[in-house]
């Protein structure tokens, strides 16, 4: 990995000396000797530049570190190479630090894994990444995006420097959005987000916020004293435990190299773009694998917990690891999406036999399960995601309902709840759902029953449905003859007998035998079943939905709904 005196693959050595940049007059030598030399004054760090000394102090990677840890060796190509500010207003060639302040955005075509991506990297070193740094913003948006400072945005300096304020434009983000519709854009956050900076990283598929290292907010804390009269720190301001919970930012990390990790992670799954099928692997997993462990996973008491995460694990792909040591398992190729904020609802991208897909489920040991705003959210962010790239979606249902209560009322339940239901709805790629215990409600019935006849259903035999629970149901359909009982004891004896005549009657054979269930399956026969209609799919229904999809496509190169749902 590289450290503080690491220059990186794509950094040109400085000359020597200047006397090598000698003009014959004849051929382009001499121009390109004072290009090259540009290149290595920009592309060389300078322990002596204020910028670069505070960006090391506060533990952080520079700018050229970054891409050379984040791409393959070796594999990028800068764009605007020697963009930038002569101090000297360009009297000299800018061949010295001194004499050149290069733009804050270093920008290129580089490769992930042997994929070509587009990067746009902020400099912090430069002006802590304003629009007055060097140059105004160079590139307005990217696939990947290393975030750190304002990222172009706009600073009160500019005022003196041009004369004159003026009327805020979008600042890139109209391009934001054009490539938002078409490709996967992923955003790093790795040092304070600001502005321009914050709109960009919330303008993304994907996200990835650095602890501690990194905040995120619309206004620094010096604007939000002089507005609200708040004294706050950036970390009380806009710190990774308030983005990690709100849904702001989608995952949190502890270094840089994790994040990188995690964006060449998500891309993996991620077609290059909407007009191309996700990359199918080859899986070392075998597809009629059956996990014993499936058949009690889910306990006989409806009350107790589980851990769906260790279900999700037993059903989609298992990787071998890069570096595998001597008796190691294989890791799960699930790949989680916003597990600290809407925690109720699961979400994340795995692979069925190599075949890339979404995975969206419930965490019963968070209220239970229960659909709340946060968890809605996530939910129709995620299957919006899904949808929009022809990613297939697995879904694991096990669904109490939304969530109640004066609390649940407040925050606006039904009405992101509303979403979440829009957005599975409305969604045409194929779905692979698997009620696995609840299913319950209007939100059950979102989750279970889309009622677009397009997509597969199977129920496992813990399968428990209904407008309502059965235990909450009881009390609400015989509320005058539990009330009138005479004694506590009487009234538990009542509802007792109650919970005994709906029991028989709630078992999901009954269900079947009405045709009101597609198939109950055996738990352990999930995998093998998923990982069959997975190359059904990818081999019948997807390529025809590509095919209409590059057909629809608008003459100016856009979708004619207008682009991409955030």
């Amino acid at each position: 990995m590289p450290g503080d005196g690491d220059r990186g693959r794509d950094y040109v050595p400085p000359p020597k000396t200047e006397s090598k940049m000698v003009d014959d007059g004849v051929t382009w030598e001499g121009p390109l000797a004072r290009l090259r030399q540009q290149q290595a004054v920009i592309r060389t760090a300078n322990p002596q530049d204020a910028g670069y000394s505070r960006q090391k102090q506060n533990g952080k990677l520079w700018v050229r570190e970054r891409l050379d840890a984040l791409l393959d060796s070796g594999s990028f190509t800068e764009i605007g190479s020697i963009t930038g500010k002569p101090s000297d207003n360009g009297s000299s060639n800018g061949t010295t630090a001194s004499q050149f302040t290069p733009a804050n955005s270093v920008i290129g075509f580089g490769k992930l894994n042997g994929r070509r991506v587009f990067v746009v990297a902020d400099d912090f070193s430069v002006r802590g990444g304003h629009a007055d740094g060097g140059i105004a913003m160079k590139a307005p948006y990217g696939e990947i995006r290393l975030l750190d400072g304002s990222s172009g945005g706009g600073s009160v300096a500019t005022y003196l420097a041009t004369g004159a304020t003026y009327v805020p434009p979008l600042a890139g983000l109209g391009q934001s959005m054009d490539a938002l519709a078409v490709v996967p854009v992923v955003s790093a956050l790795l040092g304070p987000v600001v502005g321009l900076g914050a709109a960009k990283a919330a303008t993304s598929h994907f996200s990835v916020m650095l602890k501690d290292l990194s905040q995120m907010f619309a206004a620094g804390p010096p604007v939000v004293k002089q507005a609200t009269f708040e004294e706050l720190s950036k970390e009380e301001l806009g710190g990774w435990k308030i983005h990690s919970a709100n849904g702001s930012v989608d995952n949190i990390v502890s270094s840089e190299y994790e994040a990188f990790t995690q964006i060449r992670s998500f891309l993996s799954y991620m077609p290059s773009s909407i007009f191309v099928l996700p990359t199918v692997t080859t899986s070392t997993d075998a597809c009629d694998r059956r996990e014993e462990d499936l058949i009690s996973v889910i306990p006989r008491r409806r009350t107790r917990a589980y851990d769906v995460r260790k279900v999700i694990s037993m059903i989609v792909d298992h990787e071998e690891a890069s570096t595998p040591r001597p008796g190691s398992k294989p890791t799960t190729s699930f790949f989680e999406i916003g597990q600290t904020w809407g925690r109720n609802i699961v979400t994340g991208l795995a692979r069925l036999d190599g075949r890339p897909v979404g995975v969206l489920s419930s965490d019963c040991t968070v209220n239970g399960g229960a659909l709340d705003a946060f968890g809605s959210q996530k939910t129709a962010r995620f299957v919006n995601l899904c949808d929009h790239f022809g990613i297939p979606l697995l879904n694991l249902v096990d669904q109490p309902g939304f969530a109640i209560g004066s609390a649940a009322e407040r925050i606006a339940t039904i009405r992101h709840g509303a979403s979440a239901i829009s957005a599975l709805y409305n969604a045409t790629i194929p779905t692979y759902t698997v009620i696995i215990r609840r299913a319950f409600g209007v939100a059950g019935g979102a989750f279970a029953d889309p009622e677009d006849g397009k997509n597969t259903r199977i129920a496992w035999p813990s399968g428990d449905w209904g407008s309502l629970p059965l235990e909450g149901g009881i009390e609400a359909a015989y509320k005058r003859q539990l009330e009138a009982a005479v004694s506590p004891a009487e009234r538990d004896k009542l509802m007792a007998s109650l919970l005994a005549q709906f029991d028989e009657v709630r078992s999901p054979l009954r269900t079947a035998h009405r045709f009101g269930i597609e198939e109950i399956v055996d738990p352990r026969d999930t995998r093998p079943l998923a990982c069959e209609w997975a190359k059904h799919v990818y081999e019948v229904v997807l390529p025809p939905r590509l095919m209409l999809r590059q057909n629809v496509l608008s003459w100016d190169g856009k979708l004619p709904r207008g682009g991409y749902r955030l």
